[in-house]
């Protein structure tokens, strides 16, 4: 199993991430950073139409953050890119 398939297990089961694990995740599903502004970092995907703003929480990535994402993958059907 590679790193990025034991970060996306972890992902998927709700554990807690660091912001930056976080991250990678978004971009091993296509999310790419749009734009950063003060603490908000604000991530697009071309499959869906509205963006994923995202804050840390110290170095911790937010849960809740985290279940949006979660949903907004399910909803869209986006796949995980093992190249990322």
């Amino acid at each position: 199993m590679t790193r990025l398939a034991k970060l996306n297990a972890r992902f998927m089961a709700a554990d807690g991430l660091s912001f930056t694990e976080f991250q990678k995740i978004l971009a091993a599903y296509g999310w790419r950073l749009d734009r950063i502004g003060g603490s908000h970092h604000i991530y697009r995907h071309p499959a869906v139409s509205r963006p994923l703003p995202i804050t840390p929480d110290g170095k911790t990535a937010r849960r809740y953050q985290m279940r949006q994402a979660r949903d907004m993958i399910e909803q869209y059907g986006l796949r995980m890119d093992d190249e990322a």
